[in-house]
């Protein structure tokens, strides 16, 4: 398989995000585009962190049941969950049922809440100098970077769970501090403003 692929449309994408429909319609719409917001990015962080160990494929079909779930991830409601809550959510087949990922989705917003400057600001602040070009493959790309690794070691100082440096660089490439579409894609980001 290469790294770039022309669909079934004629547009040319990520490989990945011709694999199947929820990809290709995730690819074009959103992976990448700059992304802001305490509780977007804080969804963002939270379905990284519950895709450990699965396919994000699996994330993508069961997020509206996480949204329904999380109270559309909304950090003041979240932050209020009790032990409650955390029986409600183990309970949810919609949702992938690990207690301590819904633990740390709790927690995490919890520690968002505490952050004077907010998430967001937090998260951007760590984003990497635009590159000149896109990558030509995603041999190109590593799993783990610098920006990557002082978010998550950031993240962890102010209480967060579940963001190591590859989920830190996951959220970076899917909200598009960012781009990691191949040259050739179709999808075109807006520049970091």
């Amino acid at each position: 398989m290469t790294d770039l692929v022309i669909g079934a449309d004629g547009l040319a994408r990520c490989a990945w995000g011709s694999s199947t429909p929820d990809y290709a319609v995730y690819h074009d719409t959103e992976w990448g585009r700059p992304l802001r917001g305490d509780d977007q990015l804080y969804e963002r962080m939270t379905l990284e962190a519950f895709q450990s160990g699965l396919s994000w494929l699996t994330i993508l079909r069961k997020r509206p049941a996480f949204r329904l779930a999380f109270d559309e991830f909304h950090l003041p409601t979240v932050a209020s969950y009790d032990d409650s809550d955390v029986t409600r959510l183990l309970a949810d087949a919609g949702i992938v049922r690990n207690r301590a990922k819904i633990e740390a989705a709790i927690a995490n917003a919890r520690a968002a809440l505490e952050l004077p400057e907010g998430l967001s600001v937090l998260l951007w602040s760590f984003a990497p100098e635009r590159r000149p070009a896109r990558p030509a493959s995603f041999a190109e790309l590593a799993p783990i970077t610098p920006e990557s690794t002082a978010m998550a070691k950031a993240l962890k100082k102010r209480g967060f769970r579940f963001v190591g440096p590859t989920t830190a660089y996951a959220l970076m490439q899917a909200t598009g501090m960012v781009d990691d579409h191949i040259v050739g894609c179709h999808v075109t980001v807006p520049p970091v403003a």
